[in-house]
């Protein structure tokens, strides 16, 4: 069986998470980056399984990869909805994928909320996915692998109307850049200039930290007082270890 890996994952922590789970699924694999500015959509096979994967941005899905995953055209093809969040809550975003996958053609069997490193206040999730999650995704996807046969749609957590899409914190450029335009050519959106790569247009940026964590000088930052401020506004809610969710 042909397995599709379809993911969008600025900082990593959602396509390791993605990983695991379909190498537990044990078929051959294909990857579907919807990171890349480039993506012009494609068809899959009706026969093969999907492991749809996403960051959650407070509580909801990025709108630039919904918009990417609606350029699939699946005819049928078995889907695995994954939503990775921060150790806060992922809220509306696997039901937000699944509404966006079935509308592309996909059969939605199955959904996950997985657990990785915050983007932004590090010290949430540490480490994570770490070897505990491996083996429990892993399990997880022995168990959507003997469901296969079976087409009954999961019951995902979430809520219709979506939340409302809330703010992020834009990165800054500093003094150590030195115009590499490693960040401007994997920026997802294309939010900075790639003439000119201290400068990013704050309308177009989603504020996904990729352009921090590949900065090969550390120069793209978010203010450390704001930073700071994010890390005591979830300590309540991140302080404690969640653990990974299957729905079938």
């Amino acid at each position: 069986m042909q397995v599709y890996q379809i993911v969008f994952s600025p900082t990593g922590g959602t396509e390791k998470a993605a990983e695991m789970i379909s190498s537990g699924l044990g078929a051959e694999k294909k990857a579907i980056d919807l990171s890349k500015q480039s993506f012009a959509g494609c068809s899959l096979e009706k026969d093969s399984l999907a492991v749809i994967a996403m960051p959650s941005f407070g509580g909801r899905a990025p709108q630039i990869a919904i918009d990417r995953l609606k350029m699939i055209r699946a005819e049928g093809t078995k889907a695995v909805v994954v939503a990775v969040y921060g150790n806060r809550e992922q809220e509306d975003t696997l039901i937000e994928m699944a509404d966006a996958a079935k509308e592309c053609g996909f059969e939605v069997i199955a959904g996950i909320s997985a657990i990785a490193e915050h983007s932004i206040a590090h010290q949430y999730a540490a480490g994570r996915p770490d070897q505990s999650d491996a083996e429990q995704l892993k399990g997880f996807a022995k168990q959507i692998a003997a469901k296969l046969p079976d087409p009954s749609a999961p019951k995902l957590p979430g809520n219709r109307p979506y939340k409302k899409a809330g703010a992020g914190l834009a990165p800054k450029t500093s003094s150590a850049c030195v115009s590499c335009g490693l960040c401007a050519a994997n920026c997802p959106v294309g939010a900075i200039d790639t003439a000119d790569p201290k400068k990013t247009d704050k309308n177009i940026c989603i504020n996904c930290m990729r352009c921090v964590a590949i900065c090969p000088q550390g120069a793209k930052t978010v203010s450390p007082l704001m930073v700071k401020a994010v890390g005591m506004a979830l300590k309540k809610a991140c302080s404690e270890r969640k653990e990974n969710k299957l729905f079938l």
